[in-house]
């Protein structure tokens, strides 16, 4: 009963009643992240959820602490995962006049993508299918070929990953 409920109400099996119970307190009635259309953890911020997409099974704002800035736009893609304190930041204040935020091309994350605890993504980077974002790591500009891992201040690729594996991962999801 309590499998068929979930799915009637459209919560993760992975996720606690818990969750979902924290996320109706302050979602729904305190009004925080009141605007974002799917459950999130209470101390993660999404700031225009609105120029925030998201592919099948990516849940951003899952995990703690997460922060994302999508005034400029943010897509990330199918299966992507973001860890504990990630922020992906689509703008930054304009340099002369700190009220104003500057245009920017969106942040663009592919499929299948993973973000260590406490990864940062900045205004338009653009990352690849199957990017690996190290714990603490610093994205300052884009990878758009993937299937890499990447880390450091600013992040740098690390390892390259094997295309066929991943490709063949991904193809038991569909």
């Amino acid at each position: 009963m309590s499998q068929g409920l979930r799915k009637l109400l459209g919560m993760r099996a992975e996720m606690g009643w818990g969750f979902y119970l924290t996320d109706f307190l302050f979602r729904r009635l305190l009004r925080q992240n009141a605007a974002v259309p799917w459950a999130v953890h209470h101390t993660a911020t999404i700031h225009c959820p609105q120029n925030l997409t998201k592919g099948v099974g990516t849940f951003p704002g899952d995990s703690p602490g997460v922060y994302i800035n999508a005034l400029n736009g943010v897509h990330i893609g199918d299966y992507t995962n973001l860890g504990p304190n990630v922020g992906i930041v689509s703008a930054n204040h304009d340099f002369f006049d700190n009220d104003q935020h500057a245009k920017a091309a969106p942040v663009v994350i592919g499929r299948f993508c993973w973000f260590g605890m406490g990864a940062v993504v900045l205004p338009e980077v653009e990352l690849g299918d199957f990017t690996i974002v190290g714990a603490g790591a610093v994205v300052t500009k884009s990878f758009p070929d993937g299937y890499c891992v990447l880390a450091g201040n600013p992040a740098k690729i690390i390892k390259h990953l094997d295309k066929e594996k991943c490709d063949a991962a991904a193809a038991t999801k569909k």
